[in-house]
């Protein structure tokens, strides 16, 4: 450990003696167990103290509702909620069974400290904290101060019902739209044009400004963008003018000079030509004399020229022109640079009105923001002159414990800071155990990678300052190998050394530590241990011995000459990928993977694609290197930060073919679709459809015409089904699942969008608002849901490619960092720029060279951090690959190697000899050698056996069924007409489509589909009715219906009269006056307007004629009561092992006995039965069935006579289904009427044939089965073996 390091007291932290009463800062480095000493920590809490004398636990036991924890992300609170499970768990049984154990096992030396007498309460206590671990207080910070914002609304001053609305672009964007209105749109077109500039639509202002409005108290306000814009102008007009103050003189001095020097012949007239001469100082003077004119229009070459050193360059004879407008000339880019911009002020007004704007509409909605939650909780807090909030607060949750501490932002921690007391006096002894509070901060702040999120890592270093003399540290790593720990030590113990340390911390606060030595580098890095791995990683050599590999490899790429980033990235990407084959090659030959630590030869894993990982910085290097591996078979799955499913490639190709699909005519639209790559079209295919005078009309039509299929398909069914429908024609799933590099990810990523978008349909209203929904969700997702990424269970098993942000909590068996020298400076342009002022974090939309400066050095620390993060991820070895880079130097791998040093090539390979000490774990190696080579990663095909066949007998056959189901077969086959009617109907009418599957045609004849509405089961039971295929015939004569169209889609559609009718009220439905829009829209969608007057007629006649019933009485549906009847009465039947030839016998034996009929099919009914009545009606104390039916007997009113609808009762067993209904209803009855009685108030079913209402028997048939009928039918559902009152 070096000096400078070695004033810092380390106090290694003990999970099992460390005091629990007051405030902690817990640092952790990586590998050391950090969940699984916060998980030790709870349990002791739990526990509370032995006794009066334990001065280390908190001073008395809590429960899970009691103890705060706190994290950042919605995974890490599910871990942490497990493992402290885990361990209550764990340690309950440890208490109960008070057996002996491990004493390296800190439960159990955690056990020996309670008296034995004790262990029983203690593993009680254990196990019932286990058991409420579902109510535990583990949640993360956004999720816990909308629960305190809601539970404490009155202290806190928030509305009791505060929607937390997590995704905001909506609302901003319609904030945006606002500002763009009331400022924007009054300006003048110079002033727009100005605008336009930086953003030329609401749409970009809301992108561009939408991350700061958070942070609107840190930008300052400004005026309103017309007068922001004229005072930039008027300044920008005064500094012009004060540039060019002395160019009209200094232009015609220069000319003169130039010319002098030209007849001398002073310098190379090729290299400065008299037309060049003039032109460019043409130009000069056009540009002196123009105040409005901000840059002269020189080329490169003038300017170059046109300066001292260019001058120098091309004088031959005497001292070199030596005259103020070079000097001038060479300075003045960087004058015109720093003219006043309006940006930074229409920036910071437009985010301030928008922030309040946006503030006051929340307030409208109820909702809130998640950082809108932080910020509300912190004022409150901050208002709360009595400490009346932070109080209850406290009282609450006893004890808090922070996770993943170094995340944190200022915001975050004034809130806990003010809740606990943070800063103040330790608790004084006369404070009750009731007032008593502990805070524990845990985290590492060598691992604050994330201040692009909004973490500052100087919140940890006031947090520092805060708990000073309270801090502890573990320091034994248990992921990695020793020699990965020893490596790591040596590269950061080296760059400790260097005189701003390794994080760049030392010397940036000077505290005192307890009064001690000062504390001059609050982030040191402090040398580990390692607990080791029971196994170790190697490799076969040449003497056919196992033998380890080192710990840390560095690839040298020894180049005389400095690469360029692109070759330094090409370069790395394929000798990494080759290396990785060859130790996947190795691994197939038994010669590389894991063995045991004491024979190497023992217990030997062969290494797997699923154990390498590669981390990168963004997706430019993931795409490097997994495209290297795929070209050597290698398949592997990239994870970022950024891997939402609307992120991904898959997203874009589906809103391509929304729009395609919504627009089937739009040539571009649909040939952008037919160029994704899943669809797999040849470049010889889209050269035919590319349009032109070559195009291939034919083909052109054909795939218009196939999306326009697509177009009905989504309208009908819905998305889903219709990208499923798109796909398996192009046939996508085959030729993705065939692709063995990433054909599975992206298929998975396909599905998941078609369900997403399914969902998000039934919210939006049409096409258009989907493909709107997707195309904002594709801009949108950084900030979207972590639930939008499917995983494939086949991810594990591939090479990880992983952005080192992505990594951070994780860790690999085998880590390669081939892009690791891969940085990029500070720059001017880069604004805005968040940076440090040393009190607090400043946010800079102008910079100078100081602010660039902070901002530099801040970088190049987190670049530090993400180094640390990535060499810590491995537990056996990792691979980094270095080459000579242009500034180097300011890489983190190269402070770490030379601390801020030049690193030329040649130096560059000294540092590494530096740091490859003996001992060191560290290795140097050449850049592995490029090789071509391919290797098969994916599992062997398991061997198909047999079908395995149950020994044990199957369970009861049980199902659904309906009325339509007894008569399949030769009875009722639709008929192809009849089902593309259907079809047709489904498409045309105002209601939900009767089919959502594929296969539509097919779904409505197969059995194993039951209805599931009344109009499913209308339409299964007329798929077999004829259909007029020829033009409609026209109504004879007004009033009757003996002529309407024939087939099931007339019959749905007087169905659906009957019941519009019956929903609103039969005695309301004749003087509606919503009757005739409503005939007029449903007529006229079938294309039946000629027929919309005798339907009137027909309907006004039924409702006022009387009705003949089975009794001899008669009915007028007009005159009933909404109360007295039901229509389309769902009813389910318990069936139990039901012959269907013992019902048919049943039916014939008592419902019109001695007429033939067709025979049911031999089946039984197991299970339900279910259907729908048309109409339930009670009329004089008894109750009815009535059914409507739309067949077709004839053109005249004497078809319907009584004898004709009897044969079409029979032929159609109608007497079955009446016969199901009747039964239904008397259960009902018997179920609800405590005196009832069939013969008494069953009344009999009513079966209108609609077409025959004009004639004499009003087109009724009507019967009334026998109480007899009616019990034994009940018994044999019942599952009787003889059903009383069955005849013989």
């Amino acid at each position: 450990m070096t000096d400078a390091s070695a004033t810092l007291p380390v106090i290694a932290l003990d999970p099992l003696s460390l005091e629990l009463d007051g405030h902690r800062l817990i640092e952790a480095s990586a590998g050391t167990g950090k969940t699984f000493t916060l998980a030790l920590l709870y349990v002791r809490l739990v526990l509370g103290p032995r006794d009066a004398n334990d001065k280390a636990a908190f001073p008395r036991p809590l429960t899970p509702p009691e103890i705060l924890v706190v994290t950042f992300t919605n995974a890490a609170t599910m871990e942490l909620r497990d493992r402290i499970r885990a361990r209550l768990v764990e340690a309950a049984e440890l208490f109960l069974l008070a057996e002996p154990g491990d004493e390296n096992n800190p439960l159990v030396r955690l056990r020996t400290q309670w008296p034995e007498d004790q262990w029983p309460a203690c593993g009680r206590r254990l196990q019932l904290a286990a058991e409420w671990m579902d109510e535990a207080a583990i949640s993360t910070i956004h999720a816990w101060c909308h629960r305190m914002l809601g539970e404490h609304a009155f202290d806190s001053g928030s509305l009791f019902s505060l929607a937390l609305e997590t995704d905001q672009s909506e609302l901003e964007m319609e904030v945006a739209r606002d500002y763009w209105r009331t400022f924007l749109y009054p300006l003048d077109i110079e002033s727009l044009e100005q605008i336009t500039q930086h953003w030329r639509t609401p749409e970009e202002l809301h992108q561009a400004l939408s991350r700061f409005l958070a942070h609107a108290e840190a930008l300052g306000d400004a005026p309103p963008p017309q007068e922001t814009l004229a005072e930039v102008e008027r300044e920008r007009c005064r500094a012009l003018s004060d540039i060019k103050a002395g160019w009209p003189q200094w232009v015609e001095e220069l000319s003169e000079a130039l010319e002098e020097a030209a007849g001398r012949k002073a310098f190379a007239g090729q290299k400065l030509n008299a037309r060049n001469r003039t032109n460019w100082l043409d130009a000069l003077r056009s540009w002196a004399n123009d105040p409005q004119l901000e840059h002269p229009t020189l080329s490169d070459a003038a300017w170059a020229r046109l300066s001292p050193s260019g001058m120098a360059e091309i004088w031959k004879s005497g001292e070199p022109l030596d005259h103020p407008a070079l000097h001038a000339l060479e300075a003045l880019p960087a004058q015109l640079q720093a003219l006043p911009r309006a940006w930074p002020g229409l920036v910071r007004h437009a985010v301030h009105w928008m922030a309040q704007r946006r503030h006051q509409a929340q307030l409208k909605r109820a909702e809130i923001g998640p950082d809108d939650l932080l910020t509300h909780l912190d004022h409150a807090l901050n208002g709360d002159s009595e400490d009346r909030l932070a109080t209850r607060i406290r009282r609450q949750f006893p004890v808090a414990m922070v996770d993943e501490f170094q995340d944190t932002d200022p915001t975050q921690y004034r809130i806990f800071q003010q809740v606990y007391r943070l800063g103040e006096a330790e608790s004084a002894d006369d404070i009750g155990d009731d007032e008593r509070c502990s805070l524990l901060l845990i985290g590492d702040p060598k691992q604050a990678i994330y201040a692009f999120r909004g973490a500052d890592i100087h919140t940890y270093l006031q947090a520092r300052r805060d708990t000073a003399g309270r801090h502890a540290t573990l320091t034994t790593n248990f992921r990695s190998s020793r020699g990965m720990v020893t490596a790591v030590n040596r590269c950061f113990l080296q760059a400790e050394s260097y005189p701003r340390g390794a994080f760049l911390f030392r010397g940036v606060n000077s505290d005192s530590v307890d009064g001690k030595s000062a504390d001059d580098n609050p982030i040191p890095f402090i040398e580990v241990g390692a607990r080791g791995r029971d196994e170790v990683l190697t490799q076969r050599g040449s003497d056919q011995q196992h033998h380890a590999l080192p710990a840390l490899t560095i690839w040298h790429h020894d180049s005389e000459t400095v690469l360029s980033k692109g070759q330094y990235r090409e370069r790395m990407a394929v000798a990494c990928a080759s290396h990785m084959v060859e130790l996947l090659q190795a691994a197939e030959r038994g010669d590389a993977g894991f063995s045991g630590l004491q024979q190497l030869d023992d217990h030997f894993r062969p290494l797997r694609p699923g154990d390498l990982a590669v981390l990168v910085n963004n997706a430019g290097e993931a795409r490097a290197i997994r495209q290297a591996l795929a070209r050597r078979g290698v398949r592997s799955v990239y994870l970022s930060d950024k891997d939402g499913v609307f992120a991904s490639p898959a997203a874009l190709e589906i809103e391509r073919w929304l729009r395609a699909v919504s627009h089937p005519d739009d040539g571009s639209a649909l040939r952008s679709a037919l160029a994704s790559p899943s669809l797999g079209l040849s470049l010889a295919d889209l050269d035919r459809l590319a349009g032109g005078p070559d195009q291939d009309e034919l083909a052109w039509e054909s795939r218009v015409l196939q999306f326009r299929d697509y177009r009905q398909r989504w309208r009908r069914q819905g998305v889903l089904p219709m990208l499923h429908r798109l796909m398996n024609d192009f046939d996508v799933p085959a030729r993705l699942l065939a692709d063995d590099n990433d054909g599975e990810r992206q298929l998975t990523d396909l599905l998941h969008l078609g369900e997403l978008l399914q969902k998000v349909s039934l919210e939006l209203d049409g096409e258009h608002a989907l493909i709107r929904h997707i195309a904002e969700a594709r801009h949108n997702e950084a900030s979207g849901d972590d639930s939008h990424r499917l995983r494939l269970e086949s991810d594990a098993d591939l090479v990880q490619v992983v952005t080192i942000h992505k990594s951070k909590g994780l860790e690999y068996p085998l880590v390669f960092l081939p892009f690791i020298a891969s940085h990029r400076r500070t720059q001017a342009s880069d604004v805005p720029l968040w940076w440090h002022d040393g009190t607090r974090r400043q946010l800079a939309l102008s910079v100078d060279d100081e602010i660039i400066a902070h901002a530099e050095t801040e970088r190049l620390a987190e670049d530090l951090r993400k180094l640390y993060v990535a060499m810590t991820r491995a537990r056996h070895a990792t691979w980094m690959g270095l080459a000579p880079l242009k500034e180097l130097e300011h890489s983190a791998i190269g402070y770490l190697l030379a601390g801020g040093a030049e690193l030329a090539p040649d130096q560059l390979t000294r540092a590494l000899e530096r740091l490859a000490s003996e001992e060191s774990g560290i290795d140097v190696q050449p850049l592995p050698v490029v090789t071509d080579i391919r290797i098969d990663t994916r599992p062997a095909a398991a061997e198909l056996h047999a079908a395995r066949v149950p020994l044990r007998s199957a369970r009861e056959h049980w199902w659904i069924a309906s009325y339509s189901a007894l008569q399949l077969g030769t009875l009722r086959q639709p008929s192809l007409a009849s089902q593309q009617q259907l079809l047709l109907d489904a498409e045309s009418t105002e209601t939900a489509p009767l089919v959502v599957a594929d296969d539509a045609d097919m779904r409505l004849v197969q059995p194993g589909n039951e209805p599931t509405t009344p109009q499913e089961a209308n339409t299964r039971e007329l798929a077999s009715e004829p259909v007029d295929i020829a033009t409609q015939p026209e109504p004879r004569s007004p009033g009757t219906l003996h002529r309407f169209p024939r087939g099931p889609a007339a019959g749905t559609f007087l169905h659906g009269l009957l019941e519009w009718a019956g929903e609103h009220g039969f005695a309301m439905t004749a003087s509606s006056s919503e009757l005739d829009d409503m005939l007029a829209r449903r007529t006229r969608l079938r294309g039946w307007d000629a027929w919309q007057p005798s339907l009137r007629q027909w309907l006004d006649e039924l409702l006022t004629t009387e009705l003949p019933l089975p009794d001899a009485n008669q009915m007028c549906l007009g005159q009933l009561e909404a109360h007295h009847y039901q229509v389309e009465l769902e009813f389910w039947l318990a069936s139990h092992s039901v012959d269907v030839r013992r019902l048919d016998d049943l039916v014939c034996q008592h419902l019109l006995p001695g007429h033939a009929r067709p025979r049911l099919e031999p089946d039984t009914l197991n299970g339900m039965l279910k259907g729908f009545i048309d109409l339930v009606v009670e009329h004089s104390g008894r109750f009815y069935v009535l059914d409507w039916k739309s067949n077709h007997l004839g053109d005249h009113d004497q078809d319907y006579s009584v004898k004709r609808m009897r044969e079409a009762v029979l032929a159609k067993r109608y007497d079955v289904q009446y016969a199901l209904y009747l039964l239904a209803v008397h259960r009902l009855l018997k179920s609800r009427m405590a005196d009832y009685s069939p013969s008494q108030h069953l009344g009999g079913a009513v079966y209108v044939f609609l077409r025959g209402t004009t004639s004499d028997s009003r087109g009724v048939h009507a019967e009334c089965p026998s109480e007899n009928f009616i019990n034994a039918l009940d018994a044999l559902f019942r599952g009787a073996t003889r059903p009383d009152g069955a005849l013989s």
